[in-house]
């Protein structure tokens, strides 16, 4: 009968920690095939989304990581005037690359969750989620249901989005974008490059959009001026 009583006790205290963890990490787990790198990476020809005019004279290229805080704090206290000084007016557009750095656990996840976001058209609402309610990484929790939280929130189908990350649909697309980082010599995150050119790279500290300005403004001006169509008579 006591050994009864033992057996019961320790089945209780096995559900109480299975219970617990279920709730410390809101009952879901990341799905391997968008946590980690894929054994194969395929070209899909996808080269991120992009802000602004295609006829814009600069493009900036940024490569990200969602979990990095340094990225949250640009992308919620700069890129509001860029957009306003350097988009809206046409004179710069910006790409988003993906670089999830091997130090953040849920990195690919967070890239993963805007890119199924993306292909619903709701990539920026669901970039905007990550960034701006950025608790989630440094929680170190399984972020799994509050991703969903945020792709409901940014006016995603919850039904597709639950399909494209259990499939872990773009894991090979981000880390193409990786990839690619590395071979443009991608040393952190935010990185970025004007028209090809690595910015910033003697600057200590985080560039803000004088910064950015400053440089748009500068390669505007130097730029030759595009000829002029011949007119039609």
């Amino acid at each position: 009968m006591n050994r009864f009583y033992v057996m019961v006790g320790v089945l209780a205290l096995v559900l109480g920690i299975g219970v617990f963890a279920m709730l410390r990490t809101g009952g879901a787990t990341a799905p391997a095939a968008a946590a980690g790198a894929p054994p194969t990476v395929v070209d899909d020809s996808f080269r991120g989304y992009t802000l602004g005019q295609g006829s814009a004279p600069v493009e900036i290229v940024e490569y990200l990581d969602f979990e990095c805080p340094v990225c949250a704090t640009f992308a919620t206290v700069q890129m509001p005037t860029i957009k306003d000084q350097l988009i809206n007016t046409g004179k710069a557009r910006w790409r988003f690359r993906d670089y999830p750095l091997p130090i953040h656990k849920y990195s690919r996840f967070a890239a993963h969750a805007a890119q199924c976001a993306g292909a619903q058209g709701r990539y920026f609402e669901m970039q905007d989620q990550l960034f701006s309610h950025h608790q989630w990484a440094q929680t170190g929790k399984d972020p799994s249901s509050l991703f969903r939280d945020f792709a409901r929130d940014a006016g995603v189908d919850l039904k597709a989005y639950d399909v494209c990350m259990e499939a872990g649909r773009y894991a090979g697309r981000i880390e193409y974008s990786r990839q690619e980082g590395d071979q443009l010599a991608v040393d952190g995150t935010p990185t970025f490059y004007a028209n090809g050119t690595k910015l910033f790279t003697s600057l200590r500290r985080l560039p803000n959009s004088d910064d950015f300005k400053t440089l748009v403004d500068s390669i505007v001006a130097h730029s030759p001026p595009k000829p002029r169509a011949p007119a039609r008579h």
